[in-house]
C-alpha cells in the first residue's frame, strides 16, 4: 500500500498543476470574433459548403463520373450527365454534369467526395450559412455551386452557362 502522506502530496500536485493550467488560461487574452460585422477567420482545413471549380479556359472541371456520389456515405449527391459537343463545350471532357445537385439536409461534410474527385472539380469552400427552416431551400444546385467565370477566359473556347445551353 501506498503511503497516505505520499498520495496527498501527489493529489496536492495534480490540483496544483491543473490550477496552473487554469490560471494561464484565464491571463491570455480574449479573442473576439466579430461576426457578422466583420468576416469569421477559418482554418485551412475548414469543411464547409461545396464549391464547384472552373478550369483556367473557363470550362468545368467537372466530367460526371460520377465517382463523388458513389464515395458519398449519406447519398447525398446526384448527378445527371450530359455529352459535350464540338459546338457546346462545358467541361474539358467527353461529358459534363448537366445536373450536380448536394442534399445539404443529409449532408456529413466528411470530404470523401473532395477526395475521390479525379479532377478536382469539387472542393470545400468556406461558406457556413446555410441554416433554414425550409429543408427545399438546403437542396444546392450546380449554377449556386459554380465558381465565376474568369474575368478574361483564353481566346478561342466556348463557353456557355447551362441555362443557355438548355434553351438550345
Amino acid at each position: 500500500m501506498a503511503n497516505p502522506l505520499e498520495e496527498l502530496i501527489n493529489s496536492a500536485a495534480a490540483i496544483a498543476k491543473g490550477m496552473g493550467v487554469t490560471f494561464r488560461e484565464m491571463m491570455s487574452p480574449t479573442i473576439t470574433e466579430n461576426y457578422p460585422d466583420e468576416p469569421p477567420k477559418f482554418e485551412q482545413r475548414y469543411r464547409g459548403v461545396h464549391v464547384l471549380q472552373r478550369d483556367e479556359n473557363g470550362l468545368e472541371k467537372c466530367v460526371a463520373c460520377f465517382l463523388c456520389a458513389a464515395a458519398c456515405p449519406s447519398n447525398c449527391i446526384y448527378i445527371e450527365a450530359a455529352e459535350n459537343t464540338d459546338q457546346v463545350r462545358i467541361s474539358g471532357g467527353e461529358r459534363y454534369a448537366k445536373v450536380y445537385n448536394i442534399d445539404y439536409n443529409r449532408c456529413i461534410f466528411c470530404g470523401y467526395c473532395v477526395e475521390a474527385c479525379p479532377t478536382d472539380a469539387i472542393t470545400h469552400g468556406h461558406g457556413f450559412e446555410v441554416a433554414s427552416f425550409n429543408t427545399s431551400t438546403l437542396v444546392m444546385r450546380k449554377e449556386q455551386m459554380l465558381v465565376a467565370l474568369p474575368a478574361n477566359p483564353k481566346p478561342g473556347v466556348v463557353v456557355r452557362e447551362a441555362a443557355e445551353v438548355a434553351s438550345h
